[in-house]
């Protein structure tokens, strides 16, 4: 089963897959259709885009499918490669995440490990998921306490600590102190740091 936004894409990778001798059970172009499609069909693999053009993604689709079948075998399409989506969808139970400009041979390599309960690594995507076990999970996620995460996210849009603190209802001095604090424990000081971090991470739209 499919589930992409752009019907192109889907069209693309659904000859690819019937050229290998797999069948395409069901298209879905949002989340919620991916669910209830899902549901319907039982498929042995979804894969599903990270991102649609709605407020809920392919995470949060996972979400409903796994909560109603722990077994679900999910692949994750992507253009977006940041690490912490890597990672999430790992830790989600994902058995694969393939970037959508990967070649098609890749996508049938990944349908059939996954079909066999197994992981498929892209090499990049290898590599990456290795450094980050090497060096640790420092990411903004890891490193700041919900308010904190919600703070840094209006800093990386560009808001100053007037704004914010207006927006969440706090004091400019709570909003500064915050702030200082965020900075100094992700290290990073200036704007367009904070921006390309948060970017990075999946916090904020490119």
């Amino acid at each position: 089963m499919l589930a992409d936004d752009h019907p192109i894409v889907m069209t693309g990778f659904a000859m690819s897959l019937e050229a290998a001798g797999m069948q395409v059970v069901g298209q879905a172009k949002t989340p919620s259709e991916a669910v209830a499609l899902y549901a319907s069909q039982q498929p042995d693999v979804v894969i599903l885009d990270m991102r649609f053009g709605t407020e809920l993604t392919g995470l949060d689709a996972a979400q409903s499918i796994l909560k109603d079948d722990p077994g679900a075998k999910i692949i994750f399409l992507s253009q977006f490669d940041q690490d912490s989506l890597i990672k999430e969808t790992y830790r989600m139970g994902a058995h694969a995440f393939v970037t959508k400009d990967c070649d098609p041979s890749d996508l049938v390599t990944a349908v059939r490990h996954a079909h066999d309960g197994k992981l498929y690594f892209l090499p990049q995507i290898a590599s990456r998921l290795a450094s980050m076990a090497v060096r640790g999970d420092v990411t903004p996620q890891s490193q700041l306490d919900e308010r904190g995460l919600e703070i840094f996210k209006l800093m990386a849009e560009g808001m100053t600590n007037a704004e914010i603190a207006e927006k969440l209802d706090l004091s400019t001095k709570t909003i500064s102190n915050v702030s200082q604090s965020i900075k100094e424990k992700l290290g990073v000081h200036r704007q367009a740091n904070i921006t390309l971090l948060a970017v990075k991470h999946g916090l904020i739209e490119p």
